[in-house]
């Protein structure tokens, strides 16, 4: 019997997600969660064979779930609404199992948790093919500065943070407009946010 856990925070698609799956002569859902804490809880208590987790959850997302597991022996999949490349690169380096997405056909997914519960790995084909195509143009310290912007941080602030002087934070935060293609500091925000890279 492969055991498994959902984390979903809607209410209604984690009862749905659970009948489907309770229907399968070979799985049983042996626990529920609202949101990645629970989810975590619930792993090491009933220690499953996989986790299904959806990345946007309150308290804890799927993704830093996902990366606390990275260790553990229960297999996560990640089960989402987003074809977001940033997210699928960071599901990636947390090793989880699968990501598929919802609107998925639901025999797809029993035959998605089989496949994986046989050593393999399944990711959506669109996410595959999204990887390759889009790239996070960043080098590591243009990120390092985009991530202090996002919390707020002026240009004395993130020269004072990284050690750098107020001349070279310019010249970054001019890169990284020129990187994504923005005008200003909160075009470039979003347009890594929507694109799933910031962290």
């Amino acid at each position: 019997m492969i055991r498994i856990i959902i984390a979903e925070d809607q209410r209604m698609l984690l009862g749905a997600l659970g009948s489907l799956l309770d229907l399968e002569e070979d799985m049983e859902v042996v626990g529920t969660a609202k949101n990645g804490e629970e989810a975590l809880s619930l792993v090491k208590s009933r220690k499953p064979d996989i986790c299904i987790m959806d990345i946007e959850m309150p308290l804890k997302t799927g993704l830093e779930a996902a990366e606390e597991l990275k260790d553990d022996p229960c297999k996560v999949i990640v089960l989402t609404t987003f074809a977001r490349a940033g997210y699928f690169a960071r599901a990636r380096k947390a090793g989880v199992s699968g990501y598929l997405l919802k609107d998925s056909p639901s025999d797809e997914l029993a035959n998605s948790i089989r496949t994986i519960m046989d050593g393999r790995r399944i990711y959506a084909p669109e996410l595959v093919d999204m990887a390759y195509d889009n790239e996070n143009p960043l080098t590591g310290r243009e990120e390092q500065v985009l991530q202090l912007i996002a919390e707020g941080k002026n240009t004395k602030e993130i020269a004072e943070k990284l050690f750098i002087t107020t001349g070279t934070v310019r010249n970054y935060v001019s890169v990284i407009l020129e990187k994504l293609e923005v005008d200003n500091r909160i075009e470039a925000i979003s347009r890594f946010k929507e694109k799933g890279w910031l962290k």
